[in-house]
């Protein structure tokens, strides 16, 4: 596969794409965590966006309270507001370890919302669902993370924080854990799904490993595609606990593909990121 069938990949999600590059590089490498508008359209020209879709995902984001604005002169900047950096503090961990293993103990999560708060409702499902949870039944969802201060402050930004209840537990069966685990989560599935990242990317490192042939703007978009993909993984699988899944888990595979490859262009695109956003000169 070449490096053109990837890179030109249309972006059909701008919103989720630009929360991908503040995630990934602005908000740990930027001081401030803030991008000018400018640098960010020329960053977003390498992927094929246009300045008007920017302008337009940057304006959107700003209105559902992901990205805050503020001038200096007559530039214009974003950075990530608090629940943007909440957010990518949820999700970094999950994408870039390090791994914890499981403590054999399920976290759970149950609501009795009346029926005149279905909005807040459908939103506390929502976020569960990108944090990782998945439904035991209507109104009870599962998780094998530590991660109930997470689902807290989710269930009070929805506006139903009164009308949950949490609990940490073991399974006492009649069933084992794995068989709980089955239940949750569709193992073909997420499974199918790694071996679609691994067939995607094992070529592609394997060449940049032996060629080193990508330019530093090449890195840079195969970096934010890499992660990108990579961070679909957070809505599908939690941290699944090693114990209780098949073997030769295809998970673990694209785990160390996603981090070496990630290692081996990360020098050259931050060679490309800085230059654009004005930190350092033409690599």
């Amino acid at each position: 596969m070449s490096i053109k069938s990837v890179n030109q990949r249309p972006i059909t999600r701008p919103n989720s794409f630009i929360f991908t590059l503040y995630g990934d590089v602005v908000a740990r490498h930027v001081a401030d965590g803030a991008l000018g508008i400018a640098s960010l359209v020329r960053l977003m020209a390498s992927f094929g966006l246009s300045e008007a879709a920017v302008r337009q995902a940057v304006s959107r984001m700003s209105r559902q309270g992901w990205l805050q604005a503020h001038k200096v002169g007559n530039r214009a900047f974003y950075r990530v507001t608090e629940r943007g950096k909440r957010r990518i503090d949820e999700l970094s961990p999950r994408i870039y370890g390090p791994v914890v293993e499981w403590d054999g103990r399920w976290r759970m999560l149950t609501y009795a919302v009346a029926e005149k708060q279905r909005e807040g409702r459908d939103r506390l499902r929502k976020e569960l669902a990108v944090l990782g949870w998945a439904p035991l039944s209507a109104s009870t969802w599962l998780s094998p993370r530590d991660a109930l201060a997470e689902v807290e402050a989710a269930a009070r930004a929805a506006g139903v924080h009164e009308n949950i209840d949490l609990f940490v537990a073991t399974h006492s069966g009649p069933g084992s854990d794995r068989e709980l685990l089955h239940a949750c989560w569709d193992l073909d599935e997420i499974a199918n799904a790694y071996r679609d990242f691994i067939h995607l990317y094992e070529s592609r490192l394997a060449d940049e490993r032996e060629r080193q042939a990508l330019t530093p703007e090449q890195a840079f978009v195969e970096r934010l595609w890499l992660v990108h993909d990579y961070r679909k993984f957070t809505y599908i699988d939690p941290g699944l606990p090693s114990t209780l899944l098949p073997a030769h888990w295809p998970g673990t595979t694209a785990a160390a593909l996603f981090r070496e490859y990630y290692a081996t262009v990360e020098a050259k695109s931050m060679r490309f990121f800085r230059h654009v956003a004005g930190q350092a000169a033409p690599a």
